[in-house]
């Protein structure tokens, strides 16, 4: 992810197609640590593509990856009476909140005022 970083920060500046050796320096000049394999192998594959379209390609692929969320439970018994030997839908398990017990005694001992 650095070396993605590194190189969308020498674009943002202005270089349109940033070397090997722009990556290294901006890498260096934040203290990380250059993996030159990693970066010839970033290269190569966004050799002579541009960024925007590889950003735009990216997002179309983030679009298609689950995020979670709620799921909608669709009922087969629902729609005007249920087949013969059809199992009877189960009634939703209520769930019972434990509320913790609150303890004035959280502090472990150790108070702000002591």
């Amino acid at each position: 992810m650095k070396v993605v970083a590194a190189y969308l920060l020498a674009v943002l500046g202005g270089n349109s197609h940033p070397s090997a050796g722009d990556i290294t320096c901006i890498l260096e000049s934040v203290g990380a640590e250059v993996d030159v394999k990693r970066i010839n192998l970033f290269l190569s594959e966004v050799e002579g593509k541009d960024i925007t379209e590889i950003i735009a390609a990216g997002r179309e692929k983030f679009a298609s990856v689950p995020s979670g969320g709620a799921v909608a439970a669709v009922s087969v018994a629902g729609a005007g009476g249920a087949a013969a030997g059809a199992a009877p839908a189960e009634e939703p398990k209520k769930e019972e909140k434990v509320e913790e017990k609150e303890e004035s005694d959280d502090d472990m001992g150790f108070s702000l005022f002591d």
